[in-house]
């Protein structure tokens, strides 16, 4: 990790820890990663829903962000079932991730929808993460690049330059997630995120596509987190299961500090 460099780490806990696992962990996140200089690091936590508020109400904002799994692109509706930017805020957010492959893949969400989500995200002020990724078809296809591409141009359609300050981007290629999930090897991370500096730059100029941060997601573990941190293009690390226990999760940080 270059030493002028800001690096994040977060973490996404899925539909897996209550509202009382979830206080535990971050509270002893934030303890064990209280030193580290937050100048130089930005640590991130996306619990379920339920324990936004409880999170965001025992943590020091300058230690720890939180940030919610999906938001609806309407304030209010018939919409049963979703959350709305005001309820996030209500409760605490101050980073709405958007476009997860499990959204796009399970629950059948579109690039046009992920967009629609971006711009409500971004007008209510929230730091707003969309996930890209392609599949392990598209991959054997050998069209990753044109899937980023269209992921990235769509999902941030409309988006104002001034605005692109509060996007990050993390690149999840769908075969490195979950448990059977296989990492990306360095050369090809670092191709991918290569692509989509390129793209960023292409839709907001080099003065701000490229100081959006890229973070990799996908079987990061403490074997290789500090190997992808090296990569020029790699912003951050966007950790799965490995991080779910917070000493785990400190290791891994300082692995890469």
């Amino acid at each position: 990790m270059p030493a002028n460099k800001k690096f994040y780490f977060g973490t996404n806990t899925k539909m897996y820890k209550t509202i009382g696992d979830t206080v535990e962990f971050v509270e002893e996140l934030q303890e064990l990663t209280d030193d580290i200089d937050r100048d130089k690091v930005e640590i991130f936590v996306i619990p379920s829903f339920t324990a936004i508020k409880d999170a965001h109400d025992i943590v020091k904002c300058k230690f720890l962000k939180i940030g919610a799994q999906n938001m609806n692109w309407e304030e209010q509706g018939q919409y049963t079932g979703e959350i709305s930017p005001l309820m996030l805020r209500e409760v605490g957010a101050d980073i709405v991730m958007i476009g997860h492959s499990e959204r796009r893949h399970i629950l059948g969400e579109t690039d046009i929808e992920e967009n629609k989500k971006v711009l409500c995200s971004l007008e209510h002020g929230f730091i707003t993460l969309l996930c890209v990724g392609e599949t392990m078809e598209q991959k054997q296809f050998g069209v990753s690049d044109e899937i980023l591409r269209l992921q990235l141009k769509i999902g941030l359609y409309g988006v104002k330059h001034e605005d692109s300050e509060r996007i990050w981007i993390a690149y999840e290629p769908v075969w490195a997630i979950g448990e059977n999930g296989v990492p990306a090897t360095k050369e090809y991370a670092a191709k991918m995120h290569g692509v989509i500096k390129k793209t960023l730059s292409g839709i907001f100029g080099d003065d701000h596509g490229k100081k959006i941060p890229i973070l990799y997601g996908g079987s990061v573990n403490i074997q290789n987190a500090s190997e992808l941190s090296k990569i020029r293009d790699i912003d951050g690390l966007f950790i799965g299961r490995s991080a779910w226990d917070a000493k785990d999760f400190n290791k891994i940080i300082r692995s890469v500090l």
